[in-house]
Parts: C-alpha cells; structure tokens; sequence
C-alpha cells in the first residue's frame, strides 16, 4: 500500500474503532479489508488497529487473527486460535495419553464457531489442533476488566476433531507478533490517558489560573509524553528486527510505560480521576489487562534478563 492508501485504510479503522466494539467491530473490520492488509501490509494493519483499539477502548477479534496469521493457520475468515492464559505464554494446550488439555483465552465470538484451534508442543515441534466447542466449558473473565471481551476456556481429555500436524512457522513467531500487536494497544491507550489529563489541565483553574501553568503538572505531563515516545522507539526496533528478544523488550517496555502513565495520569486528574464518571478508570483497567498478556512486563523483564545471563552476551545493537 502507498500513502494514500495506508491513509485512507488508517481513516476507515478510526470510524470503526470509534462507532463499533466487540462483535460489530469484527463484522466492520472485515468490511474494509482488514484481514486481507493483515496479509499484505502486516504493519500497517496491526499498528493502526490496534493503536485505534488502545484508544477508544475497545475489543474485537484481531489479536487472534494476529496469532493465526503468524501460524500460517490463516486459511479461513474466521478468527480461531485459542490464547494464553493471562500472564503466560506458553501454548494453550496440551497432549496427553488421554487426550488434549485445554487452558487459555478467547474473545466472544469464538464461543459460537463449530470449533477452535489450539496449539500444543508435540515433541520438537508446535501442533495444530482442531478441537469442537462443544467439547469446552467457557467462563467469562471479570476481574479487573469486565468489558474486555475475553472468555477462559478449558478442557480435559478431548479428542481432537482434526490434527493438522505442525505449525508452518511455531509458536514463538506467533508470541512475538502477538506482543507487538498489544504494545500497540498499550500504546494507543497510553495517549488517550496523556490526551485526557492535557485536557483537565488545560480547563481546570486554580488560583486564578489554569493547573497546566504549575510546574508540577508540566513535569508530570512531560514525563508522560517521554514514556510513551519511548514505548514506540522500542516498537520501531522491534519491527525492524522482529525476533523473540526485540517483541518481548517491545511489550515489556509498553506495559511498564503505560503504568507510568496511569500513575502520573491519575495525579493530574486528582479526584475526578477516581470517580467512574470520568473515562480514566476504564483505561487504567484495560491497560492492566493487556500488560498480563502474553507476559507481564516484570515477568518479560526477568525472562530476558535470565536469558542474557545465561547466554552471557547482550542482544546486538539495533539502529534506527
């Protein structure tokens, strides 16, 4: 795609992430193409909807999509990959001498399809299972975020409907793709916060004046603004190098910023900030949510400083 187009397409994901969540906004992606630019243009179509996404605070279907693409399972429309519980990574799935073991994630709608796929370590190599629904329990996830969209599914001792052998690529590319995509959503996020604290500073008025003049709140703004500017630094390397190392570092360096934000964030707006009336708690929320996916970013910071160590070699330098 050239720039008009990438335009045009960035255009077409705002009016959808802006008008439509969950299961609309599905049917809406599909509408404009998205999972076809997934397949052309990968960044183009990840960072715009997923940075659209962290910004109106909405859910669908993508980051399966992102999951299955990087699998090289993408031979249907339909969104099926089963994820990771929260805080791991590993695949979802199992096999045992009696079956498949189940344990992960999926967003709504796959609760309705005939059947989903999951990835299991088979030996030396990740395999491709087709498992029916009906075999499955499905709970919804509350917790922190009862928006987010997300269902726990489980199951033990399953026979699978269809093993279709070993991955075209393994689960690691589909991890690191996967921790790109929600560094963009945390990112994304991230500035929605920084945008509605800019905003109460600007009209809030004390002492005759409004509380953007006071140095205390430029310092926290600005510190905010280099957080999240580093958090996409760390996303431009990540993109340019795309291995396991550069997309952990990428989401571990989103996650640890965008707690930065919501802290200095939640100073800015002080009081109102606590309130549900304001839209700040619900960012906070799915921040946090998005943080625990495919690794937390203290436990994605312990992973690669336990690699390095064990290695005994620093990641090579990267450039921009």
């Amino acid at each position: 795609m050239d720039g008009e187009d990438i335009e045009l397409f960035a255009r077409s994901i705002r009016n959808a992430t802006r008008e439509h969540t969950g299961q609309a906004l599905d049917a809406a992606l599909a509408e404009v193409g998205w999972c076809d630019a997934l397949t052309f243009a990968p960044r183009a179509a990840i960072a715009t909807l997923f940075e659209c996404q962290g910004a109106d605070n909405v859910t669908s279907s993508a980051l399966c999509h992102v999951v299955q693409h990087a699998l090289g399972v993408d031979d249907t429309p339909a969104a099926r990959v089963v994820l990771p519980p929260i805080g791991q990574w590993h695949p979802p799935a199992t096999v045992t001498h009696r079956g498949l073991h189940v344990n992960g994630l999926v967003p709504a709608a796959l609760r309705h399809r005939a059947s989903v796929v999951v990835i299991a370590p088979t030996g030396r190599s990740d395999g491709v299972f087709e498992v029916p629904t009906t075999s499955l329990a499905f709970d919804r996830v509350d917790g922190i975020d009862p928006h987010c969209g997300l269902l726990q599914v489980a199951g033990a001792d399953i026979d699978p409907a269809t093993d279709r052998g070993p991955t075209a690529d393994g689960w690691a590319a589909a991890v690191a793709l996967a921790r790109v995509a929600i560094a963009h959503e945390l990112v994304g996020a991230s500035r929605t916060m920084l945008e509605l604290a800019r905003e109460h500073a600007l009209g809030r008025i004390q002492f005759g004046r409004p509380i953007s003049s006071f140095q205390a709140i430029r310092h926290r703004l600005a510190e905010t603004l280099v957080a999240i500017e580093m958090a996409e630094a760390t996303l431009d390397l990540a993109w340019l190098d795309m291995t396991e190392q550069t997309a952990a570092m990428a989401k571990a360096v989103a996650g640890r910023q965008a707690r930065t934000t919501a802290r200095h964030c939640q100073q800015v707006l002080a009081g109102i900030g606590f309130t549900t009336e304001h839209p700040l708690h619900l960012y906070i929320r799915r921040t946090l949510l998005l943080d625990g996916l495919f690794g937390t970013a203290a436990s994605l910071t312990r992973a690669l400083g336990e690699e390095i160590m064990s290695i005994g070699q620093l990641p090579r330098k990267l450039v921009l």
